[in-house]
């Protein structure tokens, strides 16, 4: 019985830590479909746009590592919230530097559901979602 008491002392700080997780990735989709000049949940919805539903799944898979590793390399509650703010901050970013330098008319194909462009956006998430979370170490 000891053994299960201590495996469960973690229990508070998880859900603590969890919530705010997924508070945060609620926020950040939030944000990321309001900066994005098209209406994700319209283009998955009404339409079965493929290339939509991969640019937003792969936003939101990147967001995703960089709050785990903020979670797993945070000291306190405060400093995993500092940390994600800065993660949700630089994801959004680097999303706004690909749109208007890299892929200027990725909007377009987008909204015409042309899946490389959605494939395309969608990758460059993940790989920043990587970068984020490998730079969130102490």
């Amino acid at each position: 019985m000891d053994a299960l008491l201590t495996s469960l002392s973690g229990l508070g700080p998880f859900v603590l830590y969890f919530g705010l997780s997924i508070l945060m990735l609620l926020v950040f989709k939030w944000l990321y479909v309001l900066i994005t000049p098209w209406d994700e949940w319209r283009l998955i919805r009404e339409n079965q746009n493929l290339a939509a539903a991969i640019a937003l799944v792969g936003a939101v898979i990147g967001f995703s590592l960089a709050i785990a590793s903020a979670a797993a390399n945070s000291v306190s509650l405060l400093d995993f919230v500092v940390w994600g703010v800065v993660a949700l901050v630089a994801q959004l970013l680097a999303f706004a530097l690909v749109r208007l330098i890299f892929l200027p008319r990725v909007s377009e194909r987008i909204c015409a559901g042309q899946v490389s462009a959605g494939a395309v956006v969608g990758g460059l998430s993940v790989a920043v979602g990587l970068i984020n979370a490998a730079c969130i170490t102490y």
